[in-house]
């Protein structure tokens, strides 16, 4: 019984240290062109922003948060998006563009 409890532990820390790399969490932030009227929690690509004033972040998100669609989708909430990326990576120009073509208007 000891050693199938202790097999089941085991199993479980693998499991959570496999996991672990695909739920690598990290900081996105957003700069809006323009300010949102008041503090807004908006849910885009699995992760949660926080938009206050012109800025929008997700302290937690996970990889897949990074892209044209997480960013389509805070657009459509937010508006206009002058700025989306976390510590190594952003949207570029074009990417951009394509988010703020979803953008609620204004």
């Amino acid at each position: 019984m000891k050693l199938r409890a202790l097999a089941a532990v085991a199993a479980l820390s693998v499991s959570a240290l496999v996991a672990a790399p695909a739920l690598a969490d990290g900081r996105l932030a957003v700069t809006l062109e323009k300010p949102v009227s008041a503090k807004t929690k908006i849910v885009a690509g699995g992760a949660v922003f926080v938009c206050e004033d012109a800025a929008c972040v997700a302290t937690s998100a996970p990889s897949r948060a990074l892209s044209v669609a997480s960013c389509k989708a805070l657009a459509k909430e937010a508006g206009r998006v002058s700025a989306f990326g976390g510590d190594a990576k952003a949207l570029a120009a074009e990417e951009l563009e394509r988010c703020n073509a979803s953008a609620k208007a204004a």
